[in-house]
């Protein structure tokens, strides 16, 4: 072939591929043919198949059969319809599937509802997106874009979209009664040879929608989970937009956890790899979006076939460790030792008092009783030093006015020989509550996260997991925010009066005084959007261990304490028995004296 003729063939193929763009049907032309031939065939038959029912729990309707003469080639048949819907349910779930894209279009959470009443809707609509990329002779096929034939079996959906022939791509959808699972299977039928690559993605997109009072605390504890396989769920920022990508292992399950309620996906054999992202959104009634993105095994078999289920439900602990997998562990209870304190200690504690029936601020109140019952010891031993350091403090001044405040270093000294002499350790008061502080914070976290106390009231208090609204200011303070909860405001005024008595048992002074006023005040502004439950637990917690200090008060002698000290005083240093402060102590003392006499001998 000489160059002229290939020039020329070459050109009658530009124009022939042009005329075939430049003059093929539109999108529009194609989907107004198919709605006219629709009518026609509606007309015909005298039915209307956008308000057909079908019996028990689904609704569809027959698939719109395109113009097979203009829609040509793989998945033709398939790329344009009308969308239509099918309803699976059961005494716990509602789910509308659609034919475009074959996905569950939304997720009702039955028997639940929104804080203002409405019906629990987990997402709804299209932007939400639920399907394959499929890599076929080179060309991404995404199968939230065509439109299936939508099959009702019972309990089961099947949703099917073919290929060519005998080659079809089939979801299998399926609901029992009695449960928050879904059944989920992929089957695709004679693609060996035609998917290029190992492996094909499964793309999942969903915008969260709002369930609680406040938009900005659901957001804080909302994010994507996921989990490798033996290795402990992790999860995405809670407070930045962000992409992250998996590839450490095999992903046993991916979580879109919301504050309450989550959707989870169950791979019966993994994914391979993924990529799961989080966008904080600024619409109203929305939360967050979440995507991922995640790889499946394809080994070129005639039929390829992946098992999964969906999880869609609550967040409480024991239901979410019924589906196994360590699933419950999205449940945040804090950081170590925090969870093992509220996983092993608190939780179980609170399931035994909820077995009895009781109200949830009753078992609140039982819950911190026995609390501080457990803690009592710690809380006298505090008492106990506390009450000596006051008993000291006169002998303390005196030694303050002799040595003065030039030589703090020498001032220092003298205290610790007066600490040794009386045996008295200065940390004995803080030491005890030093050790009760894991278990304050533990609740910290408990409680935000505990979905038992969703939509529970107790006195004025509407709803224990969110914060009561005593003021609605209209506005926004800066610190306080928009309201002002009359259960942090009981919190913050307990925790004045009883750090008021604690200052009288101890005997601060100066700075250390009024650091413990300020404390309070801070929190007023830290918690006053957090759950009334919590507040109510820290209210509880200092009204106890006031009752508790005053009984040990009347309980207690300071003058037979003083004696004490003055016996001790009185012993010799060789009769005195050394505890491991007073053993430091000596040391310490040992340490000063040598670091003296080197000084001088250098001078």
């Amino acid at each position: 072939m000489d160059r002229n003729t290939f020039t020329g063939l070459f050109l009658i193929m530009i124009v022939l591929a042009g005329s075939f763009y430049f003059f093929k049907p539109t999108e529009a032309e194609l989907k107004m043919e198919s709605e006219r031939i629709t009518a026609d065939s509606l007309k015909r038959t005298g039915n209307n198949a956008a308000t057909t029912k079908m019996p028990a729990a689904a609704q569809a309707t027959a698939p719109v059969t395109p113009d097979s003469n203009a829609l040509k080639g793989p998945f033709g048949a398939n790329l344009t319809g009308t969308e239509q819907t099918t309803v699976l349910e059961n005494d716990k779930l509602k789910l509308t599937l659609t034919n475009k894209g074959g996905k569950i279009l939304s997720v009702e959470v039955k028997n639940e509802k929104t804080y203002e009443g409405k019906p629990l809707i987990l997402f709804s609509g299209n932007e939400n997106k639920f399907g394959l990329k499929l890599n076929v002779n080179g060309k991404i096929v995404n199968t939230n874009d065509l439109y299936f034939t939508s099959t009702t079996n019972g309990t089961g959906v099947t949703m099917r979209a073919n290929y060519s022939g005998d080659k079809y791509l089939e979801y299998f959808y399926d609901l029992k009664q009695g449960t928050n699972n879904v059944t989920f299977n992929i089957n695709l039928n004679g693609f060996n040879q035609l998917i290029q690559g190992n492996a094909i993605t499964l793309n999942w997109e969903a915008i969260l929608l709002e369930q609680e009072k406040s938009v900005a605390n659901e957001q804080l504890y909302s994010a994507p989970y996921y989990k490798y396989v033996n290795e402990n769920p992790d999860h995405l920022n809670f407070s930045k937009d962000v992409k992250e990508e998996l590839t450490e292992g095999k992903i046993e399950w991916v979580a879109f956890k919301q504050h309450f309620f989550s959707g989870i996906i169950i791979p019966k054999d993994g994914f391979t790899k993924g990529e799961v992202e989080v966008k904080v959104t600024t619409a109203p009634g929305q939360v967050k979006w979440y995507a991922a993105n995640l790889e499946l095994p394809f080994n070129q078999l005639a039929a390829q076939s992946y098992g999964m289920s969906f999880y869609f439900g609550n967040n409480k602990f024991s239901e979410l460790q019924k589906q196994g997998h360590d699933i419950e562990k999205i449940v945040e209870m804090g950081y170590w030792p925090l969870k093992y304190i509220n996983r092993f200690i608190v939780l179980p504690v609170f399931n035994f008092l909820e077995g009895f029936g009781w109200g949830y601020g009753l078992i609140i109140l039982v819950l911190t009783v026995l609390l501080k019952l457990v803690l009592s010891p710690l809380t006298y031993k505090s008492y106990i030093s506390m009450a000596k350091m006051r008993i000291l403090k006169p002998e303390m001044d005196e030694i303050k006015a002799k040595v003065g405040e030039d030589n703090p270093t020498l001032l220092q000294q003298e205290y610790l020989k007066l600490y040794k002499q009386v045996g008295v350790n200065p940390l004995g008061g803080c030491l005890p509550m030093l050790l009760q502080l894991p278990i304050v914070m533990a609740f910290f976290f408990f409680f935000p996260n505990l979905f038992e106390l969703r939509g529970q009231s107790f006195l004025w208090m509407n709803d224990l997991s969110t914060y009561d609204e005593f003021v609605k200011f209209g506005f926004t303070l800066p610190f306080i925010g928009d309201h002002l909860s009359l259960m942090c405001v009981l919190m913050t005024i307990s925790t004045l009066i009883f750090t008021y008595f604690n200052n009288q048992v101890s005997g601060a002074t100066g700075q250390m005084k009024y650091i413990g006023y300020i404390m309070p005040i801070v929190f007023l502004g830290v918690l006053n959007s957090y759950p009334a439950g919590l507040n109510y637990y820290y209210f509880l917690a200092n009204m106890l261990t006031f009752g508790q200090q005053f009984l040990i008060r009347t309980m207690v002698n300071d003058e037979k304490i003083h004696a004490i000290l003055k016996e001790n005083k009185a012993k010799p240093e060789e009769k005195k028995k050394k505890s491991k402060f007073q053993t430091r102590l000596d040391d310490y003392m040992r340490q000063q004296q040598q670091a003296k006499i080197q000084g001088k001998n250098t001078k």
